[in-house]
C-alpha cells in the first residue's frame, strides 16, 4: 500500500472544500447533539455523579436503564466535552454538565429538555412550510398554536417544564436587570405575562417597599404565588389571571420580560398601549428582549428569530428601529437600553 507520504498533498481549494464539508455536516447533526444533551439531562446524569456515581453501570441501577446503552451515551457525551472520561469507566462533570444539574444556580437542564420536547421539536420540523407560508405551522404540528397546547391538561407536565425553562434563561439576566433598575420611586410593578415573577419578585427583594403583581394566564399565575410564597413575599404580592390584550392593572412600572417576541407588531403594539393607558403619571416600563444587531455578523438573535417563526403565531426577535416603531406607535419612546447578560437587553420606555 502507497506510503501516506507519497500521496500528493492537497490543494488549497480541495482543502477549503473538505474543512467546509466537516464544519456543514456538523451543522447537520446538530439535532444528535441536542438530543444527546437531552437524554443526558432526562437521565440525571449530571446529578448522578455529582453524589458519587461514576459508571454507566452506577447510574444505570439508580435509573433502571440498561447498563450498555448507558455507557453508550455517556461516551458519546464525553466526545461532545459534556462529561469528562477518567478512565477505568467512570465519569466526571465538565463545567457544561454541572450546568445541566438540577436546581443550581445558573443551570440550564429545563432548557435542554424543553427545546428537545414534543412541541419544539414538532414545529421545528414544519419550517420551511413557515417560511413558505409566512407564520409558524404549529397548528398543523400540534394541532393548535403553542400556548393553547400549554394550557392543555395533558400538557401540563410540558407546560410546567417550558415555565421552569423560561425560569432558568431569566436567571442569566435578572440578577443583573435588578442592580441596573432603580425603583425607589415606584410604589406598585406589575410583570406583565410573567409566569413564575422571577422579575418582579427579584425588584422586590430589592426594595422592600415595592408591591408586585403577575399578570398571567390561569395556568401559569399558581407558580408565581408558590414562588411568592416560597421567598417570603406574599404579603406584598398578587398573582392575577388575565389577558394583557385586553387590559393591564394600574402600576408605576410595568416589566415585559421576553413578551414581545412572542406577538406580531400589530399586538405588540395593543400589549403596550394598554400598558401606556393603564400607566401612573411618570410611569415607565422595562422590556427585556434580544436585540438583533449588523446584518451578516454572527447573531444568535437571529437564530432565535427562527425559532420564533418555528413556535409562534407572528412572533419575531426585532433590531432597535424595529423596537422603537411599536414604542411609537403606543405613545412610548425608548430612553436607555442596555446589556443586562444572556445576549439579551434592557430597554426603557417612558411616556411619549
Amino acid at each position: 500500500m502507497t506510503d501516506t507520504a507519497e500521496l500528493p498533498e492537497a490543494k488549497p481549494d480541495e482543502s477549503a472544500a473538505a474543512l467546509d464539508a466537516a464544519d456543514l455536516l456538523n451543522m447537520i447533526t446538530g439535532a444528535w447533539v441536542s438530543q444527546i444533551t437531552r437524554a443526558i439531562a432526562v437521565l440525571h446524569i449530571p446529578d448522578h455523579i455529582a453524589n458519587g456515581a461514576e459508571t454507566a453501570d452506577d447510574i444505570a441501577r439508580i435509573e433502571s436503564s440498561d447498563p450498555r446503552t448507558t455507557l453508550r451515551l455517556m461516551r458519546a457525551a464525553s466526545s461532545l466535552g459534556l462529561l469528562n472520561y477518567l478512565g477505568e469507566n467512570r465519569f466526571g462533570l465538565t463545567g457544561r454538565s454541572q450546568l445541566l444539574r438540577s436546581e443550581i444556580p445558573g443551570s440550564l437542564r429545563a432548557v435542554a429538555m424543553i427545546q428537545t420536547a414534543n412541541a419544539h421539536w414538532q414545529c421545528w420540523a414544519h419550517i420551511p412550510e413557515a417560511v413558505r407560508q409566512g407564520h409558524s405551522q404549529a397548528e398543523q404540528a400540534l394541532g393548535m398554536d403553542l400556548f393553547t397546547y400549554f394550557a392543555q391538561e395533558e400538557n401540563a407536565e410540558e407546560a410546567a417544564l417550558f415555565a421552569q425553562a423560561m425560569g432558568e434563561l431569566s436567571g442569566l439576566i435578572i440578577q443583573r436587570a435588578v442592580a441596573t433598575v432603580d425603583t425607589s420611586e415606584v410604589f406598585t410593578a406589575v410583570d406583565v405575562g410573567g409566569s413564575n415573577g422571577d422579575f418582579v419578585l427579584g425588584l422586590m427583594q430589592a426594595n422592600p417597599a415595592l408591591r408586585g403583581q403577575v399578570l398571567d394566564l390561569p395556568h401559569a399565575v399558581e407558580g408565581a404565588r408558590h414562588e411568592a410564597k416560597k421567598r417570603g413575599m406574599s404579603e406584598r404580592f398578587t398573582a392575577v389571571v388575565g389577558d394583557f390584550f385586553a387590559t393591564v392593572p394600574e402600576a408605576d412600572l410595568y416589566l415585559l420580560k421576553m413578551i414581545l417576541h412572542d406577538w406580531d407588531d400589530e399586538r405588540c403594539v395593543q400589549i403596550l398601549r394598554n400598558c401606556r393607558a393603564a400607566v401612573h403619571p411618570r410611569g415607565r416600563a422595562l422590556i427585556v428582549e434580544r436585540v438583533i444587531g449588523e446584518l451578516g455578523q454572527p447573531d444568535f438573535a437571529t437564530l432565535a428569530d427562527m425559532n420564533m417563526l418555528s413556535m409562534t403565531q407572528g412572533g419575531m426577535e426585532r433590531d432597535l428601529h424595529e423596537f422603537d416603531t411599536l414604542f411609537a406607535a403606543s405613545g412610548w419612546r425608548r430612553t436607555d437600553t442596555r446589556p443586562v447578560g444572556g445576549g439579551y437587553s434592557l430597554l426603557t420606555v417612558e411616556s411619549a
